[in-house]
């Protein structure tokens, strides 16, 4: 899915061509074009000139894709697509700029809180997974149950200040998913040095295909 400053769309469609058939939607798309599993990419939807992700949630597209995530089809947020989702009002919390203020860009350890979500099916619980994260508003804050967290910043990789080391949340179906990091740009060791990204799509592909 593309809007409008989006720029991590073409890694996104490469990551899901790993594991299933891409289909490129652009925002002003009014429905799906009968897809399976939906991505809302990272970037700077809109510039984030108002609030990140507050334009974006009143696209045409969205409505689609609100109404797919509440017929049960999974759909991944990756950074700007969280700040998406949560304004959107398909995922709880709110991201609020990193506790520095700065823009920051560096490689991030994530422990798997749970394997009952899709997207971690093919994970294990405990289990490290290696993803680089880039954002300036990025800090997790939200009241949301231990049982919709799903991945949490290992000890010292909490740079953006997220309450309780949250990096990613579902919710409460556990069909809808929000991660800070980017999976997409951990999808082969030739180029970001981790796979491990791939795992949230493999899993998200078990259910898109069922």
């Amino acid at each position: 899915m593309t809007f409008p400053g989006t720029c991590d769309d073409a890694d996104a469609r490469l990551a899901v061509s790993k594991v299933a058939e891409p289909v490129a939607l652009w925002h002003r798309d009014s429905d799906l074009r009968g897809v399976d599993g939906v991505v809302v990419p990272g970037g700077f939807s809109y510039g984030d000139y108002l609030r990140a992700g507050s334009i974006a949630r009143f696209s045409p597209v969205m409505e689609s894709v609100i109404a797919f995530a509440h017929a049960g089809g999974p759909v991944l947020g990756i950074c700007n697509g969280f700040q998406i989702l949560c304004e959107a009002g398909l995922l709880p919390g709110a991201l609020l700029p990193n506790k520095d203020l700065r823009f920051v860009c560096r490689q991030v350890d994530l422990e798997v809180q749970t394997t009952s979500t899709p997207f971690t099916s093919t994970c294990e619980v405990g289990q490290t997974l290696s993803i680089p994260a880039k954002h300036q508003t990025g800090c997790f804050f939200g009241d949301v149950p231990d049982a919709q967290v799903v991945l949490r910043y290992a000890a010292g990789h909490n740079f953006n200040g997220s309450q309780d080391d949250i990096a990613g949340v579902v919710n409460e179906q556990g069909n809808v998913m929000g991660l800070m990091p980017h999976p997409e740009h951990a999808v082969d060791v030739l180029t970001g040095g981790s796979a491990d990204g791939l795992k949230l799509f493999e899993g998200m592909a078990r259910v898109a295909v069922a």
